[in-house]
């Protein structure tokens, strides 16, 4: 089984201690290739360089809104300058991660959008995926992404909405993020959408350290996890693991080029 982990934070400090331990039993699992985001302005060069010290890993880089209060205007145009250096190079594969967050109800909510249409209109202008964070502003999001029409689209990361708001994202090109959220049985409704998706409008992700599947309760989330998620999703959708596998990292495969 071959998978690719589309949304990890394999740059965080709980992953000081045993990070190449991690990667090379991921490896060993299926887990050829993993993603890793930038946040915030500061973790930009880190994430980098895990980029380049190892094959298996990938960058983003971006602006998350729950760090709304230490990003500044010139981490606005830090983040453009990184893009343009780094143009062309096989090790950068998308903008993020970056998009609204309506859950936290301190986050200033027009701060939060011209951030997110900043970051959506580098992404069109250097044709890079946008992987995008979207909690409780679904509808916000589809309208903004309707005005941009990236043409390189993007994945909705831990895709949480209904059936109807996936339609609209599936419409504009964008994959579903799936992970540890939908293993839980308790979650009854995103279970029932999830089940009605087309395996091609798809990718897995574990989002380490963080979303924990419900066989790792209470646990650092890993990529070493991204197998028995992806059993648990198969599940859910009623399919072989191994169909899912390969939806998953040919969808991938085509969004990241």
């Amino acid at each position: 089984m071959r998978l690719i982990d589309t949304h990890t934070h394999l740059d965080f400090p709980d992953f000081d201690a045993d990070r190449t331990r991690l990667l090379d039993n991921a490896a060993a699992r299926g887990v050829e290739r993993m993603v890793v985001l930038g946040v915030f302005q500061g973790n930009f060069q880190r994430v980098w360089d895990l980029a380049c010290a190892d094959r298996r890993l990938v960058a983003a880089l971006g602006l998350h809104p729950i760090y709304l209060d230490q990003h500044r205007p010139e981490h606005v145009l830090e983040l453009r300058q990184w893009l343009e250096r780094l143009r062309g190079d096989r090790r950068l594969c998308a903008v993020g991660e970056f998009g609204l967050d309506y859950y936290v109800e301190t986050l200033d909510r027009q701060r939060q959008q011209d951030l997110f249409e900043a970051q959506m209109q580098m992404a069109c202008d250097f044709q890079l995926p946008a992987l995008l964070h979207v909690r409780r502003s679904h509808a916000q999001v589809i309208a903004t992404l309707k005005r941009y029409k990236p043409s390189r689209a993007g994945v909705i990361h831990a895709f949480a909405g209904s059936y109807e708001e996936a339609r609209e994202y599936i419409r504009l090109g964008f994959k579903l993020g799936l992970g540890g959220a939908a293993t839980w049985p308790q979650a009854l409704r995103l279970r029932k959408t999830i089940a009605r998706l087309p395996l091609d409008s798809v990718v897995l992700e574990t989002d380490a350290p963080d979303m924990a599947p419900a066989m790792f309760p209470g646990v650092r989330n890993s990529p070493e996890h991204l197998p028995e998620i992806a059993a648990a999703l198969a599940s859910v959708m009623a399919v072989d693991v191994e169909v899912l596998a390969d939806a998953s990292t040919r969808n991938a495969l085509a969004l990241f080029d």
